[in-house]
């Protein structure tokens, strides 16, 4: 695996860190084709936004081109960029004068069946509940435990994903992706103003869909409705649209509104 620790080289890590200590820092996991990392702007502004949510100083331009030079030794693959805010001493208060900590960590690309994006997927209804916190909703933030007790529910792979709720019972996301759904032609996905992660990708279609004159709500969608909903598929990074075939028993079809927008986005992730 390739890896840098500050723009060198690395393979070892502080115990100081504080995003071991206390998963106080951010990530971001970027498709690489060809030493190109792909969305890497909506990228930047979700990890600036986070950063400036969590008061950690982010120098901007070193990052980027610290990035760039990374993937392009890369190549292809996937380029996971973690910050943390650096060293500090025991105890939850931030050290006074942050010294952050810039991560890159470099894999092959997964190899997703091919038919997850053609035939759909069955989605695991998972038990775990997505704890309610505006302060952090919307970040990737370092404190995943929640998505790593959801995936832990299932070993089954007829399910490629599973289906997060809040403690409201409110549906929210994937374990590791967010979920829309087509109503009457409309595109509808959660709103993210207490919990969940909000995917590029997911912003990538918003901009799309407005694109192309789809009508789009942002807003809180109860379980029923999901059942009730004409299409319904999955978004990342990393492999685009999975449309969602099958929850608890209940089918949907791979529909129209589906496809056009695995069209629109295709150029975003051809090789």
């Amino acid at each position: 695996m390739l890896s840098w620790v500050d723009g060198q080289p690395a393979t070892q890590l502080s115990l100081l860190d504080r995003g071991l200590a206390y998963g106080d820092g951010l990530f971001e996991t970027l498709s690489v084709t060809r030493g190109t990392p792909r969305l890497l702007a909506r990228h930047l502004a979700r990890l600036q936004e986070g950063a400036q949510r969590l008061s950690i100083p982010l120098d901007i331009p070193v990052l980027t081109a610290e990035l760039a030079a990374f993937c392009g030794e890369l190549g292809s693959g996937v380029a996971k960029l973690i910050v943390t805010r650096g060293e500090g001493l025991r105890g939850y208060a931030p050290p006074a004068e942050s010294q952050p900590r810039r991560i890159l960590l470099g894999s092959p690309a997964p190899a997703y069946p091919p038919g997850n994006a053609q035939e759909g997927v069955r989605l695991y209804p998972c038990r775990t509940r997505l704890a309610e916190q505006p302060a952090l909703a919307g970040l990737k933030h370092l404190n995943r435990l929640e998505q790593v007790l959801a995936r832990a529910e299932w070993q089954d792979s007829a399910y490629a994903e599973g289906l997060m709720c809040d403690s409201g019972g409110r549906v929210i996301e994937g374990v590791y992706s967010n979920l829309f759904l087509v109503r009457a032609g409309q595109l509808l996905t959660a709103d993210l103003s207490r919990c969940g992660v909000a995917g590029v990708m997911r912003a990538e279609l918003l901009a799309q869909a407005a694109a192309l004159g789809i009508a789009v709500q942002v807003r809180d969608i109860g379980f029923e409705e999901l059942l009730a909903a004409d299409e319904v598929f999955l978004c990342n990074s990393l492999y685009g649209i999975w449309p969602v075939r099958q929850l608890q028993g209940h089918d949907w079809p791979v529909g129209p509104l589906t496809r056009k927008l695995q069209a629109s986005i295709r150029s975003l992730l051809d090789s």
